[in-house]
């Protein structure tokens, strides 16, 4: 009896054979920054030895990444969580896409940055660079917000406090709800205009207005606060949250 039972509680142990793995969300990545793929010398990132960017190795803690190069139909289909993190330009195919997309259910965060801070090895004009400002107008006007820039404000690092989390930011935009006639207006401003949430059918989109909470380039230890601001922000694609209905 004592050996059947050893037997047992073996294959019940954590770490052992009889311990039942879930699978991790899928995640679709859509981004002009070097999240994924790095910014390091092309030979280095087939061969795997480019330093792996942290919000990546960050992010694959606890979603299956899905590098995606467009927002088309084809490309959305299956996934039920998306970031967009400084994207380049949309089509008008992929802004009626994703659009279609979020209503159906599908859940998004938006990391939109008017001013990006962020140093690129690649100069202005090089399309491996980062998108300088973010082009989502379209998009965002068919929600009803608009992203505004304030020149006047002063350059460097700084924190502002959302939902009781301090997050960094750097010449950041403000969402200002906006009748612009184009779409329904589903988006309720917060945070001083840094956050808007978007309701659209059956799911929804978080916006965030500033990208400099991804950076952090040089050999200091990473502070967690950072870590725990972008889970913060990421909450919306939590695998046990359900996306409202409206």
């Amino acid at each position: 009896m004592s050996a059947v039972l050893a037997l047992v509680l073996a294959a019940c142990a954590p770490g052992q054979a009889g311990e039942e793995t879930l699978p991790k969300p899928r995640v679709g990545l859509f981004t002009s920054l070097p999240i994924y793929w790095g910014e390091g010398d092309f030979g280095e990132i087939l061969n795997g030895e480019a330093e792996q960017n942290w919000v990546r190795a960050e992010l694959e803690t606890r979603f299956e990444l899905v590098p995606l190069d467009t927002l088309e139909p084809d490309s959305l289909s299956g996934l039920e969580r998306v970031i967009l993190a400084q994207p380049r330009a949309l089509a008008p195919s992929e802004n009626a896409s994703f659009d279609e997309w979020v209503s159906q259910g599908g859940r998004a965060v938006i990391l939109a940055d008017p001013m990006l801070t962020r140093h690129s090895h690649y100069p202005i004009g090089d399309r491996r660079r980062p998108q300088d400002v973010v082009l989502l107008s379209p998009i965002f006007s068919h929600w009803g917000v608009a992203l505004q820039f304030d020149e006047s404000q002063p350059e460097g690092e700084r924190e502002v406090t959302w939902n009781g989390r301090a997050f960094p930011v750097n010449l950041r935009g403000r969402f200002t709800e906006a009748d612009t006639g184009a779409g329904d207006r589903s988006c309720e401003v917060d945070g001083d205009g840094l956050v808007a949430r978007c309701a659209r059918g059956a799911g929804e989109a978080l916006l965030f207005a500033d990208a400099a909470l991804l950076d952090w380039e040089d050999n200091r230890p990473l502070p967690q606060a950072r870590r725990d601001a972008l889970w913060d922000l990421l909450a919306p694609l939590a695998a046990d949250r359900q996306p409202s209905a409206n």
